[in-house]
């Protein structure tokens, strides 16, 4: 067992006791979650109020996943949570200096784009509100400022990915990037081609599903030594399987992140695995971790990320994972 290893089964067993735990503890489109939809205790009675703040995408359906995880938290801990968000990093900027302004208790932001957030994130800091970091922004979040994370190593992912798709002969890898700047994103690329070192990225319009198939389309068309295609999203997964219908390509298909069609599409043989960052858990946690700061002084992990991924699913588990997909929880 690597010290790797070691390390990611402890912070996992730890944030899997604090999930317990905290079950049983008494700019942008904001939504503040305040209804008691059963379960847990009454919105707010925790006296907290949590600002939860993404760069989700309008229509990806991966952030429902990461929101319902968040709101059951709020639930369980008796915390007030608005939830905002905007893709356009200085625009998430300023929902993390609104946040500021309205001396919510706790943030817990994505990092996707670091060096475009750390004027506003240092703002919250400085003003005493404790930051927690979750999705994007692994190795950066510490020098942000933020006190934890909890997400998925993206190098380590995108590696595991490529060391299964060399092993199936792949030689030609296409990773396809939604979005612009995203280190994440860049980092699951990175961590395919240290494994296949033919990989080829290529940017497209996550925001836009037909362009997706489109621009897929035309690049499987023209390159056939293309063997495999690595889509960072499930939405765009979908995408890519009209793109290899429409362009006759027998290229090898996997992707990160998971939706009830993936799920089905992995069932069916159309994708040969997901790379799963479990993004219910991000939220869950994000949200647990600051009440626990706030009302305990925990500080989770140790000074290390809480990583809640890689976590492969495939013909091997897709029995036991669709009916929680169908639940938007996976």
């Amino acid at each position: 067992m690597t010290a790797r290893t070691r390390t990611f089964r402890m912070l996992a067993a730890g944030a899997a006791v604090l999930l317990g735990a905290a079950a049983c503890s008494g700019g942008g489109r904001e939504k503040t979650d305040e209804a008691d939809s059963g379960g847990g205790n009454a919105a707010g009675s925790s006296g907290f109020t949590i600002a939860f703040i993404t760069h989700e995408t309008p229509g990806d359906t991966f952030w429902d996943k990461v929101k319902n995880g968040a709101q059951q938290a709020a639930k369980d801990t008796g915390v007030t949570l608005k939830y905002s968000n905007d893709p356009e990093a200085p625009k998430q900027a300023v929902l993390i200096q609104n946040a500021v302004d309205s001396k919510v208790n706790g943030i817990a932001t994505t990092l996707v784009t670091p060096d475009a957030l750390a004027g506003s994130v240092k703002a919250a800091t400085d003003a005493g509100i404790p930051v927690v970091g979750f999705n994007s922004g692994l190795d950066q979040y510490q020098k942000l400022g933020a006190l934890m994370y909890f997400g998925s190593d993206e190098t380590l992912a995108g590696t595991t990915a490529g060391k299964r798709l060399a092993e199936q002969g792949a030689k030609h890898p296409l990773c396809v990037i939604q979005q612009t700047g995203s280190v994440a994103l860049e980092a699951r690329c990175a961590g395919v081609k240290s494994a296949v070192p033919g990989t080829e990225n290529i940017q497209v319009n996550g925001a836009d599903d037909a362009a997706v198939t489109t621009t897929l389309q035309s690049k499987l068309t023209q390159d056939k030594s293309i063997d495999a295609i690595v889509t960072l999203g499930a939405p765009q997964a979908l995408d890519a399987i009209k793109a290899k219908e429409q362009a006759g390509s027998e290229a090898k298909l996997v992707t990160f992140d998971l939706n009830e069609q993936a799920a089905q599409e992995i069932k069916d043989g159309n994708i040969v695995f997901s790379i799963d960052q479990q993004p219910y858990v991000q939220g869950y946690m994000a949200v647990t971790s600051l009440y626990l700061n706030l009302k305990n002084g925990n500080d989770i992990g140790g000074g290390k990320a809480v990583l809640t991924g890689p976590s492969f699913v495939d013909t091997s588990n897709i029995e036991k994972i669709i009916p929680f997909t169908k639940n938007n929880t996976r």
